[in-house]
């Protein structure tokens, strides 16, 4: 039944993902049912936050028993607690399935073994870690909110070969193609919030479409009419010492105040900050002396690396990190490749904090 279970567990991967950018601060869930013939008669997933989790979605679309004596596959342990809904755990059990297979277990302290108890003390059949590694790196997020108490960081650039962003007059229009600029607005959508500076507004003007973002200006420098400013909910995290008590804002942006460190706003007190707001991961998409900084500090779990075949050639042009003095490689930060993807003629490399 190994590879049964391994291809099914694949396939909740692949519902789960179906989700992403709705569920946080949630994780993404993905379930497959089977009847006793073994035989796939109801999927589900997990749609969006506050909705059924993907065990319930899968079940209740069953009316006239198949599942009992069946199994169900899912990637992540089944809860077993009351939340938004009732626990996946009690329904499995009243459902009479023979067997649940899942991917790995669930650290929320609510949880935490206790669907996976609930489900043996009901004399059913528990089969763990099957596809471990590939769902526990579905959901990272989750994981690192979980076992870290912090917001998960995303970083995108975008380069030519030899590493810049832009020329020596701020010029990056545009460096990657059409189709690479469109996949990286849909990773947006996979995070909770964007991340950019001051600095990157000033000199760009852009939307950044997204629910919420990020602005880091320790001056207040920015001007509150731009484009950045007109959607989603805008916090502006700023020096702790400004007197913003007489600034008119609109009813979307909100000031976060932190402290600094050598002129610089301390970006792991803004992290916790967030945190504690409720924001659970970030995209961040600012340029080099940001990314560079973030780099730096050692708070970027992975990275989108966005390549054209371009070399700009200048030893001026801006390169996409570039906040650090080393004089030894082996002062370098490590990331481990993740995947490659082709997109037209650009590239997209995800590394991984090592």
């Amino acid at each position: 039944m190994t590879d049964l279970y391994n291809k099914l567990m694949k396939k909740c991967i692949s519902f789960a993902k179906k989700g992403r950018g709705k569920t946080s601060p949630n994780p993404l869930v993905g379930c497959v049912v089977l009847d006793k013939d073994n035989n796939i008669i109801s999927t589900g997933y997990h749609h969006k936050y506050g909705e059924n989790h993907a065990e319930r979605d899968a079940l209740l679309k069953l009316k006239n028993g198949e599942e009992a004596g069946g199994t169900l596959i899912v990637n992540l342990e089944p809860c077993s607690h009351y939340g938004k809904t009732p626990p996946c755990a009690d329904l499995i059990v009243e459902r009479k399935l023979k067997t649940v297979v899942f991917g790995c277990k669930d650290n929320n302290p609510k949880v935490n073994g206790g669907g996976i108890k609930k489900l043996k003390d009901a004399g059913i059949e528990v089969i763990p870690n099957v596809c471990y590694k590939e769902c526990r790196d579905l959901n990272e997020v989750f994981f690192t909110n979980m076992e870290e108490k912090r917001v998960f960081v995303a970083l995108k650039t975008a380069t030519t070969i030899d590493g810049k962003i832009a020329t020596n007059t701020g010029n990056s229009k545009w460096i990657t193609s059409d189709k690479a600029r469109n996949y990286a607005r849909r990773l947006r959508t996979y995070y909770d919030a964007i991340l950019t500076s001051s600095s990157t507004v000033i000199a760009d003007n852009p939307t950044m479409n997204h629910k919420t973002k990020v602005l880091l200006d320790r001056e207040l420098k920015t001007d509150f009419k731009s484009t950045f400013f007109k959607s989603g909910k805008i916090y502006v995290v700023t020096d702790e010492k400004n007197n913003t008590d007489n600034i008119n804002l609109p009813s979307n942006i909100e000031f976060l105040k932190v402290s600094c460190n050598d002129e610089k706003l301390d970006l792991k007190m803004v992290l916790n900050k967030l945190y504690d707001i409720g924001i659970r991961s970030v995209f961040v998409e600012a340029g080099g002396k940001l990314c560079g900084s973030f780099i730096k500090d050692d708070l970027v779990d992975k990275i989108y690396h966005f390549i054209a075949p371009k070399v700009l050639n200048d030893n001026s042009g801006k390169s996409c990190f570039d906040a650090d003095n080393i004089s030894e490689v082996s002062q370098s930060k490590i990331f481990t490749i993740k995947s490659i993807k082709r997109l037209g003629d650009d590239i997209m490399i995800e590394y991984k904090k090592s």
